[in-house]
């Protein structure tokens, strides 16, 4: 199985342990997303989406082509088909017993989907107080390892002692490796098969893949005698086969010993890198790994034959075997195994100076302290159809945690995650028949899992008969097309047979076949297409497009048309669909409909009374209120003994009479202000007019002369110029000097003269 997922937001708050949603919605595009001519049967129909229906009714849409069978369900029940007939895209989710003891709940889910639809449900996982815990050493034994396999052997009872303030039931376990024993790994020289440290005078093991020593045990001392008997072994390259060792040791659950109930712990221990996949090829070994157990008799038998497991293998068997990883390498190794464990889901890494007893035990408590702080799932599927589904993953983490990548991280003792895990088909197989796919939902580290049955519905049932098209002529047409010579009759019987075929094609009072909308085959209408929409009916006599129009809109886009009427939504009448059925817009502020004065008309008040106006025929300007309208009385306003319906015709009245009285002298106003600013504007001209008049008139009169004549002025006119007079302008300045010459000096000034027929001008 192949292991993926896709996150997504946090859509819904969730205060139950399950719970399940079904999302099915239908698209904008509304009867476009299901219909199209491709669409000949059912299962066509249900391909295009969940939200289509397919409708098997014999006698729906009579004439017209199959594909037409295939739209929304409210469309076809408008049009005529039965809710019986339909065939839908079934899409739902069964949620298995919830046992209130398990860690992860429920156990078991299944669900129907379609291509394009797709389910929700809610996985829990809880965390316990305390765990069993089963820890397996698997140690790098070559010779560069010595020193630390010396330290390693008093690490059993001080590490027991540690996990007691967390757990009082440790199970311990150890294997060991090296890498694979043939060449070039190791020296195929004889003298160093069986001891590869024979140049050293020192006796070492075997090089091996992968040796299995100690099944899990609670007996600590037996653990610790195991150890010390280890001795170290050797190789030639640098890397070391960790990874194929840790397979071994995840996949073989019987030879190890791991317990169903316990938290799983495989600690790997090394000073080198590892080997990947492909890199056997250097040795001839060209077969992948094939992910199984091959321990026998404790020993790896498999090392030689199948190369390096990938790391999407490994992360998969972890997963699938509840195997929770540690590794312990030496500073120098810290960044290459740094980004191996970003691949494998819920590794923890430790960085270790020297492998001594005390550095490993803390190791060892803060990478359980982790697991059970980090609770994060995994969703796993079924390599065949893995192309054909998507997961999304929303954690929902409890108080005082916080979400990190798929999960959540600082969850306490008690405490539980919610995740809402969604699921969706994206097509059927390549042989479109329906098909069962399991899914898992395993919690990182935890030994219980969500199975998940996927039923994929990619074919139709249509009714308990099986029969999705009521409307197959072929039978008839197939025996028309061949005819034996016995069976052939005479021209007259089939001119008579073809006769009364075309009868059955014409509608009662109607000369031509199928209303001249279709052609007559095997005694049935076969309706023409339009490019206007859809013709059918027996006699061809029905459509979906000759209805009203509404904005453009056939029905106003809120109804389809039927034989040539508009089959309108729920909430809508009128020949376009156009009119609300809900007389609520036409209620007035008061409650009333219409303020009482008038009937709701397609959404509208229509008055009674012509002298009324306005949205709710509140208004009425010509309206003269009689004596006994409560409004002219006093006590309409001030008196507290009216009764409960005099108040409520009081106010209602008079807010109306106010509202009209207002709105009167606010219009009177204005005319008023209008007439008096035209008024003062016109009598500020005609004074001005009149000031210009009188001023122009009385210069005049100033300047011209009173006898009529030049010599009335009384000055005198010398014979130097006589077409001048003097005038009050002409001065003479005489200066004197202090010591007067013999004779006096006079200077004239003269100022301009006006000629004598001269007037003045302004």
């Amino acid at each position: 199985m192949t292991s993926w997922q896709r996150s997504g937001p946090l859509r819904i708050l969730l205060l139950c342990c399950v719970a399940v949603t079904v999302c099915a919605e239908a698209s904008s595009g509304g009867a476009r997303a299901c219909w199209s001519p491709s669409v000949t049967s059912c299962a066509d129909c249900l391909r295009r989406g969940p939200q289509c229906a397919w409708c098997f009714q014999e006698d729906f849409l009579h004439g017209a082509e199959q594909s037409r069978r295939c739209d929304l369900p409210d469309n076809l029940r408008r049009r005529g088909c039965r809710p019986e007939f339909m065939e839908h895209s079934d899409v739902k989710v069964e949620v298995g017993a919830t046992l209130s003891s398990t860690q992860v709940s429920p156990q078991e889910i299944s669900i129907t989907l379609r291509p394009g639809s797709e389910v929700s449900f809610i996985v829990a996982v809880k965390q316990l107080e305390r765990y069993p815990v089963d820890l397996y050493y698997l140690v790098d034994v070559s010779a560069s390892m010595q020193e630390n396999l010396d330290h390693l052997k008093t690490v059993g009872i001080a590490l027991s002692r540690r996990m007691a303030q967390h757990t009082s039931d440790l199970w311990l376990g150890f294997g060991s490796f090296v890498d694979k024993p043939v060449s070039p790994y190791i020296s195929v020289h004889p003298s160093k098969i069986d001891n590869p440290c024979s140049d050293y005078q020192i006796h070492c093991r075997p090089a091996h893949g992968f040796h299995h020593v100690l099944s899990m045990t609670g007996n600590i001392s037996e653990f610790t005698r195991v150890m010390k008997r280890q001795r170290i072994s050797g190789n030639v390259d640098t890397p070391e086969g960790g990874l194929d060792a840790m397979l071994q040791a995840a996949v073989c659950q019987r030879a190890v010993g791991w317990r169903s109930e316990a938290k799983r712990l495989l600690l790997l221990m090394t000073d080198q890198p590892s080997h990947l996949a492909l890199d056997s090829r250097l040795a001839g070994i060209v077969t992948p790994h094939d992910g199984r157990c091959h321990v026998v008799n404790n020993i790896y038998t498999g090392s030689t034959r199948m190369d390096h497991p990938s790391l999407g293998q490994l992360s998969d068997k972890l997963l699938e075997n509840h195997i929770y990883p540690i590794f312990a390498v030496e500073k120098k190794q810290y960044q290459w195994y740094e980004e191996l464990v970003n691949l494998l889901p819920g590794s923890f890494l430790g960085k270790l100076g020297v492998f001594q007893a005390p550095n490993l035990i803390d190791l060892v408590v803060d990478a359980y302290k982790r697991l059970l702080s980090e609770v994060a799932v995994s969703v796993s599927v079924e390599d065949k159809a893995v192309s054909r589904y998507w997961v999304s993953v929303s954690p929902l983490c409890p108080h005082g945690s916080f979400a990190k990548d798929q999960g959540c991280s600082g969850v306490h003792p008690g405490q539980a995650v919610y995740f809402n895990i969604t699921v969706g088909q994206h097509s059927c197989a390549d042989d479109g028949e329906d098909e069962d796919v399991t899914m898992l939902v395993r919690p990182v580290g935890y030994n219980e899992s969500t199975v998940i049955r996927i039923h994929s519905k990619c074919q139709c049932k249509c009714g308990p008969m099986g029969q999705c098209d009521g409307n197959d002529q072929s039978s008839c047409r197939g025996s028309q097309g061949s005819v034996t010579q016995e069976q052939r009759p005479d021209h007259g019987h089939m001119k008579d047979s073809i006769s009364d075929r075309n009868r059955n094609c014409k509608a009662d009072g109607s000369s031509v076949n199928c209303s001249g909308r279709g052609v007559c085959e095997c005694g049935k209408c076969v309706c023409e297409q339009s490019r206007l929409g859809v013709v059918y009916g027996k006699y061809c006599e029905m459509d979906d497009f000759s209805c009203s129009y509404e904005k453009g809109l056939l029905c106003g886009g809120r109804g389809v048309c039927v034989s040539g009427e508009c089959v309108c939504e729920d909430g809508w009448t009128g020949d376009g669909c156009g009119c609300p059925t809900s007389e609520t817009i036409c209620q007035s502020p008061d409650g009333l409909l219409c303020s009482g004065r008038g009937r709701c008309v397609c959404g509208k008040c229509v008055c009674d009374d012509p002298q009324h106006s306005g949205d709710f025929c509140e208004r009425c300007l010509t309206c003269q209120l009689t004596q006994q309208s409560p409004c002219k009385s006093v006590d309409c306003h001030r008196s507290q003994t009216l009764s409960q319906d005099e108040k409520s015709l009081c106010n209602t009245t008079c807010a109306l009479y106010v509202g009209s009285i207002k709105d009167v002298s606010e219009r009177v106003s204005c005319g008023r202000l209008v007439g008096t600013f035209l008024c003062v504007c016109a009598m500020t001209l005609l004074c001005g007019l009149v000031v210009v008049a009188v001023s122009r008139l009385l210069l005049q009169r100033r300047v011209m002369p009173r006898g009529g004549a030049a010599a009335d002025l009384g000055y005198p006119c010398t014979g130097k110029d006589l077409s001048y007079i003097p005038t009050t302008n002409e001065k003479t300045v005489t200066y004197r000097r202090d010591r007067p010459p013999d004779h006096l000096v006079e200077m004239h000034i003269q100022v301009h003269k006006m000629p004598l027929d001269e007037h003045w001008q302004f």
